[in-house]
C-alpha cells in the first residue's frame, strides 16, 4: 500500500489504496515512511513498463506504482514527482553537508530518515539503504542497530555512507532523466 508520497509543499499529497498488496517497507520508527513499498515487491504492469530498464538503481515494481498514476500516454504527473524529488534531494544534501561540518549527528540522523522515506517511495533502493546507515550512525548506532558510543567513529562512517549515497543518487538521477527524456521524445513522435 502506498499511503503518502513525499512531495514539495506546493503539490498535494497522493494516496493510493489496495488490499494488502504490495508488502510494505517497515521503518524502525513509527513514521510516514513505514508504509513505503518494499524493494522487490512484484506488481502487474503493462508491456511498455516491462520494457523499461532502469538498472539495479531503481526497484521497478515500486517505481511502476508511480507510473500507474500517470494519464495514459502522458508522464507529466510522475515526472513532477520525480523532478520534485530531485530538488528535495539537492536541498537535503546541502543540509547534510552543513550538519557534517557542524558534527551534528542528531540532525544527520533526522535528514537520513527523511531522505530514506522519500527515496523508498520512488524505489531508489540503494539510496534508501544508504540513508538507513546515515540515520543509524547519526543515532550513535552500528549498521545492525547496536549502540556505538564513539561519536567520531560514527561521524566517519556517516561521511563514507553519505559519499556513497550521493554516488548512488547520481546514478539513479541519470537513469530517471534518461527515462523521462525518452518518454518526452516518444510523446512528440
Amino acid at each position: 500500500m502506498l499511503s503518502m508520497l513525499s512531495l514539495p509543499p506546493q503539490r498535494p499529497a497522493v494516496s493510493r489504496s489496495s488490499s494488502s498488496y504490495p508488502p510494505t517497507y517497515t521503518c524502525s520508527e513509527n513514521c510516514s515512511c513505514a508504509n513505503m513499498p518494499a524493494a522487490g515487491a512484484e506488481d502487474d504492469y503493462t508491456d511498455d513498463e516491462m520494457e523499461i530498464d532502469l538498472g539495479d538503481t531503481i526497484d521497478m515494481p515500486t517505481f511502476s506504482q508511480i507510473l500507474e498514476m500517470d494519464e495514459p500516454g502522458d508522464r507529466e504527473f510522475s515526472a513532477s514527482i520525480v523532478f520534485g524529488f530531485f530538488d528535495q534531494v539537492e536541498e537535503t544534501f546541502a543540509s547534510m553537508d552543513k550538519a557534517v561540518a557542524e558534527k551534528n549527528l542528531e540532525e544527520l540522523s533526522s535528514l537520513g530518515h527523511f531522505l530514506k522515506g522519500s527515496s523508498a517511495t520512488l524505489g531508489l533502493v540503494r539510496v534508501r539503504d544508504g540513508c538507513e546507515k546515515i540515520q543509524r550512525f547519526g543515532k550513535l548506532e552500528n549498521e545492525d542497530g547496536s549502540s556505538e558510543p564513539d561519536a567520531d567513529l560514527c561521524l566517519e562512517r556517516l561521511k563514507e555512507a553519505l559519499a556513497t549515497v550521493k554516488m548512488d543518487y547520481q546514478a539513479a538521477e541519470i537513469r530517471l532523466r534518461e527515462f523521462y527524456k525518452a518518454e518526452e521524445n516518444r510523446e512528440e513522435a
